[in-house]
């Protein structure tokens, strides 16, 4: 090539170039940086080869004449209504993936456990029960091999995806995360890995899954599906992009806990980097838009009566009531309760350290010696680790459960229907008649119904079962969370946190002889202690608890155990999925500067090698060089700057040696690279010419202007 592109610097924004024109004409040297660039699919990216997202407006020439576009007539009014449209259509379809899972996970569980409950009946009797232990061992390894080869397929579908989706919202570019082949392996892994048997849960990977249509349905086009194209590009940039995503995130809370002012919290305090008030109002109605869609349908399937809304997300904690036979009724909680929370608030923290600690050094291990080797050693980790899990549940439930009473609800004052529905699910595996195994009870179940045992069941787990219930399940979860599965930790850490709190109240009544115990309300403080730990969530946590119990009472004890309980965890190590972060090495931006940053300078922390600029009239050849050699998003626009300060052109120097030498120096990329021949030369031409900083030019820009051979041959009059 031998003309000359002129760029001009501008703020960081690709609005300008985002259609392409019709009489384009591609040549061999400019159709591999015009591609869109590929990444291979893989489980971690070195910090240097993360890019950054362009959130920043482009106030130039063409975005001035789509604004004056949408300033005649009601252009701007129509683009309005059409972003709350496709906000609604985020939160159904959020909603609705949500009833898939649901819907196909209660299938795939009960026939496991109905094929499973029959086996242990009537093996009991004949002494078979190892082909029980076998059954169940089928089921889970061939749901959980489905799981994995998903992830192995599409590793970022791996894991809750909360890690992945904090830091797309925070600016970084992270391959393939909001992808419609992501979201395909999200939603099917995880209800295969969820009716498995594994110790994760469904309602992280709704999270990503609802960021990844936030991020599809506006684009109005599919990569993977090139027919899905409508000619609208309105919302295809980054910074647009980026609030649906917000939005998609808070459906995913709404849809899995019933909670859409908790999923608006939950997209603030743990998600969105950049916020304002419109996007407040969209969020909130595409929360409400999930919660209302799933609850509509899942309403109507499970009681076949169209029309009332009584489910409204994918857990159901019940309703809390006081079951008392005195006339006076009870409270949930009272005063003096408060210090004992506060103090299993303090272990809460202190568990959740733990738990995040173990898992950190599990997680490290595995990308240091797992994820390096075949994609078979993944899965088979997997597998492992549903066989640890399946046979440590089976002997614990047949070997090491009480037989407790089934509490009689007939004629008790004030005792809510909760307790019908958990007396209706206990398992009474080698039990007399009338009597549960309290073990089996909590490992034969789904996770959400073993929750409501410890919510609701007013009759007495064992401080034994209780105990060796919570040792097995946190270090199974712990050893979970990580392997190649969609994995939600949300669950799973509230099923462990509320054994925690029944051992507690069993504690307080058996030994300290403490009557005034209402058990659910110390599950659920258990539950809310260890998943602050875990997680360190505060407000969004809390609102979020308050809307899945629908009991404000309890707004006071939750928010102070949160708040305690990330004191404590924070006096140790980060939130787990801030940890997941830093071991991914993503260049996370933190809100606050760490206090070891306060005196350092720029020049610290820039990279060490040469920065690659582009001039503001330079060679096509070496915008092509510098566009394969790089990877960056952005580059700085510069002149060179003359002897009285004014600016020059890299191409108008009077000197003609300096101006080969520093033309080749162009074309060898615009900026010297290790080992490059030019590399002492350029050092000397850039010491004697200063250069003078013109603004920046998008990766997007430049590839568009070659594409569209927008350059002038060299000589000629560039106004």
């Amino acid at each position: 090539m031998s003309g000359h592109l002129s760029v001009s610097g501008s703020e960081a924004d690709d609005n300008s170039f985002q259609s392409s024109s019709p009489h384009t004409s591609e040549n061999s040297s400019t159709e591999t940086v015009t591609a869109p660039r590929q990444r291979r699919p893989q489980t971690q990216v070195s910090t240097k080869d993360y890019e950054s997202l362009d959130y920043d407006r482009c106030y130039n020439k063409p975005y001035e004449r789509l604004v004056d576009r949408l300033g005649q007539g009601h252009s701007a009014a129509k683009l309005e209504a059409i972003k709350w449209i496709v906000t609604f259509l985020i939160g159904f379809l959020t909603g609705m993936v949500a009833l898939f899972i649901d819907v196909v996970v209660k299938h795939l569980s009960s026939l496991k456990f109905g094929t499973v409950d029959s086996s242990i009946m009537q093996c009991g009797k004949d002494g078979c029960l190892a082909v029980s232990l076998v059954l169940l061992l089928l089921f889970n390894v061939g749901f959980t091999i489905i799981a994995s080869a998903l992830v192995v397929y599409e590793p970022v579908a791996g894991g809750s995806g909360i890690p992945e989706i904090k830091c797309y919202l925070n600016g970084v570019k992270v391959p393939n995360v909001a992808r419609l082949h992501t979201l395909v392996a999200k939603a099917i892994g995880v209800l295969f890995s969820v009716a498995g048997g594994l110790f994760v849960g469904k309602e992280g990977p709704m999270i990503h899954s609802g960021a990844i249509i936030g991020a599809g349905v506006p684009q109005f086009q599919s990569l993977a599906f090139k027919k899905i194209n409508f000619k609208y590009s309105f919302f295809r940039t980054d910074r647009d992009k980026r609030d649906f995503v917000s939005g998609g995130a808070a459906a995913g809370v709404a849809a899995a806990f019933g909670a859409p002012i908790g999923g608006v919290l939950f997209s603030l305090e743990e998600g969105s980097s950049f916020w304002n008030q419109s996007l407040t109002w969209r969020t909130f109605f595409c929360s409400m838009a999930a919660t209302f869609s799933l609850n509509f349908f899942m309403s109507g399937l499970d009681s076949k009566a169209w029309g009332y809304f009584y489910l409204p997300g994918l857990i159901d904690f019940g309703v809390f009531k006081c079951q008392s036979t005195s006339n006076n009724g009870c409270s949930l909680w009272g005063a003096t309760d408060l210090l004992i929370f506060v103090a299993m608030a303090c272990v809460g923290g202190l568990l959740g350290a733990l738990f995040n600690g173990i898992n950190c050094l599990l997680t490290a291990y595995r990308m240091k010696h797992v994820h390096k080797k075949r994609k078979l050693v993944r899965i088979l980790e997997a597998v492992l680790v549903t066989m640890g899990t399946t046979i440590v549940a089976f002997v614990a439930a047949m070997t090491l459960g009480d037989c407790r009473r089934i509490p009689d609800t007939d004629g008790v004052h004030g005792v809510s229907s909760s307790a019908d529905s958990v007396n209706a699910t206990v398992r009474t595996y080698f039990c007399p008649p009338g009597y549960y195994n309290d073990m089996a009870t909590l490992f034969f179940n789904p996770q959400e119904v073993a929750i409501k045992q410890l919510f609701h069941q007013s009759g007495t787990f064992s401080m034994p079962s209780l105990g060796i219930f919570f040792v097995c399940f946190f270090l199974l979860a712990c050893w979970t969370y990580g392997v190649a599965v969609p994995s939600g930790l949300f669950v799973p850490s509230l099923l462990c946190g509320a054994a925690y709190g029944r051992f507690v109240a069993n504690l307080l009544q058996t030994v300290f002889g403490y009557k005034s115990v209402y058990s659910g309300t110390y599950a659920l403080i258990g539950a809310a202690a260890f998943l602050g730990g875990v997680v360190r969530m505060t407000i969004s946590l809390t609102v979020i608890l308050i809307e899945s119990t629908n009991e404000i009472s309890y707004g006071l004890p939750l928010m102070i155990v949160l708040m305690v309980a990330k004191w404590v965890g924070d006096l140790f190590n980060k939130g787990l999925y801030d940890m997941h972060i830093d071991l991914k090495e993503v260049p996370f931006l933190e809100w606050e500067t760490p206090a070891e940053l306060a005196k350092l300078n720029a020049r610290d922390i820039v990279e060490s090698h040469r920065l690659s600029v582009v001039f503001n009239k330079t060679r096509v050849a070496s915008l092509v060089k510098i566009l394969k050699t790089t990877a960056h998003s952005a580059f700085p626009v510069v002149s060179l700057l003359g002897s009285e300060g004014e600016s020059e052109s890299l191409v108008s120097f009077e000197n003609q040696k300096e101006n080969d030498q520093v033309d080749s120096f162009v074309n060898d990329g615009a900026s010297s690279y290790p080992g490059s021949q030019m590399e002492d030369m350029a050092d000397i031409n850039f010491r004697r010419r200063s250069l003078k900083f013109e603004g920046t030019v998008l990766r997007s820009h430049i590839a568009m202007l070659l594409k569209r051979r927008t350059w002038f041959r060299e000589g000629e009059q560039v106004g």
